[in-house]
């Protein structure tokens, strides 16, 4: 299980990037953007599948392709749609409740166990998320957003509900992925045409941004993020996911485009405390083991 952790949070640490690469893919509007990047996302998909043939499998059930495909496209829709239509800083923070309402939610899945910790520890990472996306000020909710918000609340919901209705389904290939980016892909577009005036990137730099986004946040990202959640430990994946908006702000800080603050120590301290509290039984486990053994 810790392994499939891993490989699951190594999804957190490909999203790190999603930032950085955006504001370097120039000023491509997000729909556009999405069909691009999921069309080379599902590219990745076909190669892992020519260097490593999935097992063959039963058929996929109907409620598959619609949580997956409903989850990836979904969850971009109504992130895009939030923030045309509320401020960037309330809409972000209503958004990243998924790694909460994941921890809670993962109450109602068969054979799992919610402790107090994991709670406290998505809380603690909560807590950190909002010192980053409020950059240490106040929020400031206006009714008048309240479209905008209520798009941000079913983007906190559509990712953590597509989350935990993959955890119902460990014997579906990660392989699958590959469908549900293309049909992200090919609905992006459908919006992009309806919405959106295409702007393309300009030069190899920004190419080079869409083709690294692609690879990586919205690529690899989610076959990963899918074993994860599948096999790992999902209460853990949930609180630790709150390290994707600090290591996003510490990769700016290393490109020189943020500068370095007392609040972003601040804000690491509380998410790494709270993925350390929501991993304690993981990590500590094997102590525990042990004393039980040695007692008489």
């Amino acid at each position: 299980m810790a392994r499939a952790t891993l490989i699951g949070f190594s999804a957190v640490a490909m999203w790190a990037l999603l930032a950085l690469l955006t504001a370097a893919s120039g000023a491509v509007p997000p729909f556009l953007l999405s069909a691009l990047t999921f069309t080379i996302g599902t590219g990745v998909g076909l190669v892992m599948r020519v260097v490593a043939p999935p097992a063959a499998h039963p058929p996929i059930p109907p409620l598959v392709w619609l949580v997956g495909i409903a989850g990836l496209f979904g969850y971009h829709f109504f992130y895009f749609t939030a923030l045309r239509n509320a401020p960037a800083v309330e809409a972000s923070l209503i958004a990243y409740l998924w790694p909460l309402l994941i921890v809670v939610g993962s109450a109602l899945l068969p054979g799992e166990r919610l402790r107090w910790h994991h709670v406290a520890g998505a809380l603690l990472g909560l807590s950190g998320a909002f010192l980053i996306v409020s950059r240490g000020g106040q929020l400031a909710f206006d009714s008048s957003y309240a479209f905008g918000y209520a798009m941000a609340g079913l983007c906190a919901l559509t990712w953590s509900a597509y989350s935990l209705a993959s955890r119902r389904f460990p014997t579906v290939p990660t392989s699958v992925v590959t469908w549900f980016c293309a049909a992200t892909a090919a609905l992006s577009l459908l919006c992009h045409l309806a919405l959106e005036e295409t702007v393309w990137p300009e030069g190899i730099g920004q190419w080079l941004a869409v083709l690294g986004l692609g690879l990586m946040p919205v690529g690899a990202a989610f076959y990963t993020w899918d074993y994860g959640v599948k096999h790992g430990n999902i209460q853990v994946l949930g609180a630790a996911s709150y390290a994707a908006p600090l290591l996003s702000t510490l990769v700016l800080i290393v490109a020189g485009m943020a500068e370095p603050t007392s609040r972003i120590l601040a804000a690491c301290v509380l998410i790494t405390a709270g993925a350390v509290l929501a991993a304690k039984s993981m990590l500590f486990s094997g102590k525990a083991r042990t004393k039980e053994k040695a007692a008489p």
